[in-house]
């Protein structure tokens, strides 16, 4: 072959390899929704109703689901036993199969996607003797015997423990907190996770969390996801549509194994996002340096940034991390990361927990409880549901209406008190000081009365709460008190009078 023809198929390889690359950062939402929520530890059939009832009336995107495999049951049965799978076998707490594909079906019905946290890096941890699942299935992790599968000893790395995080060797051929380390890089185990993979697709998923990504080298990961079956048209997927696939690398910008090694084979999940908007909003960094949001403080490129606020694992190790504990400063960096345009964003809904590792609610069988809503809509029993506080959803509603712009007419006040626009669509400030904020701001809006939609929405024609009137030069008068509910105001053109 000349060396034109070989230059000439390289080429077309990395065209290709581009394609496929950029595909699996594509998440397929419907029309202009743009936010997925983590329904963490909810059941089946609960998501189902919760996505007809709820979230496609208000315009969410997508749902993060609990990982679906089999699991090893633990006493006391923490969150965190969802993460110890021991089969393939879609029976979890949340539901059987059955359960599960009815969800995908009246999910992707009405125009909201299911992402499924997948366990591709580990089985379930050394526990003493026999273990049973949660369908039934026996294993013995201590062995590396999980005969539902089948895998054994041979399909695993060596047994060591991590004690250096910066070896690289040890990251990714040692086991994480004791979880038995597939190796991936043998052709049975790629196999048996390529057909774990493509079941799900069949069944109706849109792609994947891949949790621990950093603990299994990027190449074997490209190999896995390059043979994973393109997503099922039936459930109303484009043709050649390829799974959106995001990846827990947790770099804090100081790893050896970083981010941008995963980047080009999917999103990222972006942590120092959670860490420095905590940080922000708790009063540590300054607003008005948010206006450099995004790649200037060391984040990855948005196509290629997952971001929350929290997240289960970071809502409950501390720091700066803001949840629903912090009420007031959780709502406003929520609210900033749905109206600043950066990234893929997931908002957290939560049960309650007072402990690292305590169970979702759940009934003296062990049974998880189905949420219980009071009249105004709020979850009430165990169940936080942070996606169904009006200051969040109605912000979701307020990231669609501006999709496509980008932020113009930056203000500040030197410190913690900002506002911006989203081109002509929104408009949105906030407060974070112990004064108030009143000034005449330009909206970059057409004139008109607008509904705050934190502090109350837009119903049969009025406001109930505050309303903005916006001059025919695009200002107005925005009001914000220091000791205010909400230290966030914001307007848009789908809440005008």
């Amino acid at each position: 072959m000349s060396k034109t023809n070989t230059l000439s198929h390289l080429i077309v390889g990395l065209l290709l390899l581009g394609g496929l690359i950029e595909a699996q950062h594509e998440p397929h939402w419907w029309g202009n929704r743009n936010s997925i929520v983590h329904l963490f530890e909810w059941k089946w059939a609960d998501i189902a109703k919760e996505c007809e009832d709820f979230l496609a009336p208000h315009g969410f995107a997508g749902v993060q689901v609990s990982p679906v495999a089999e699991n090893v049951v633990i006493a006391g049965r923490p969150w965190w036993e969802r993460y110890q799978p021991i089969s393939y076998k879609l029976v979890t707490r949340s539901g059987n199969e059955a359960e599960f594909a009815d969800m995908l079906r009246r999910c992707n019905a009405v125009g909201v996607r299911i992402y499924v946290d997948v366990l591709l890096n580990h089985m379930a941890a050394s526990h003493e003797g026999i273990v049973k699942g949660t369908g039934g299935s026996i294993a013995n992790p201590s062995t590396k015997y999980f005969p539902a599968v089948p895998y054994a000893e041979i399909d695993f790395h060596p047994s060591c423990e991590i004690h250096d995080w910066n070896d690289r060797f040890q990251v990714q051929n040692c086991e994480l907190v004791s979880l038995k380390d597939l190796d991936q890089s043998t052709e049975w185990v790629r196999e048996r996770l390529v057909e774990f993979l493509d079941h799900l697709i069949k069944l109706g998923v849109a792609g994947f969390r891949v949790d621990a990504a950093k603990h299994m080298p990027a190449e074997d990961l490209k190999i896995i996801y390059d043979r994973v079956r393109d997503l099922n048209i039936v459930h109303g997927f484009p043709h050649n549509a390829r799974p959106f696939i995001y990846q827990e690398v947790i770099d804090h910008g100081h790893e050896t194994i970083n981010k941008y090694e995963y980047s080009p084979l999917g999103a990222v999940t972006e942590f120092r996002f959670s860490q420095e908007i905590g940080g922000a909003f708790r009063g540590h960094n300054q607003l008005k340096w948010l206006q450099s949001w995004g790649p200037a403080w060391g984040f990855l490129p948005s196509e290629h940034a997952f971001v929350f606020v929290d997240n289960h694992d970071n809502q409950r190790d501390g720091g700066n991390v803001l949840t629903y504990k912090n009420a007031k400063q959780y709502k406003m960096a929520t609210a900033f990361t749905l109206a600043y345009p950066y990234g893929i964003t997931r908002v957290m809904s939560s049960f309650d927990f007072q402990d690292h590792d305590q169970a979702p609610p759940a009934d003296e069988n062990e049974q998880l409880l189905s949420p219980e809503f009071d009249a105004d809509g709020a979850c009430v029993n165990g169940w936080v549901c942070e996606h169904r506080w009006r200051q969040i959803y109605n912000m979701v509603g307020f990231k669609n209406a501006v999709r496509g712009t980008e932020v113009s007419n930056w203000w500040d006040n030197g410190d913690n008190q900002i506002a911006f626009c989203r081109g002509n669509r929104g408009f949105i400030a906030f407060n974070n000081n112990n004064w108030d904020l009143r000034e005449r701001l330009h909206t970059c809006l057409p004139a008109g009365v607008y509904c705050d939609v934190i502090s109350g929405a837009l119903v049969a024609g009025k406001c109930t709460s505050k309303s903005v009137i916006v001059d025919d030069g695009g200002y107005a008068d925005i009001e914000l008190g220091a000791d205010e509910f909400d230290g966030v105001l914001a307007i848009h053109v789908n809440a005008k009078l």
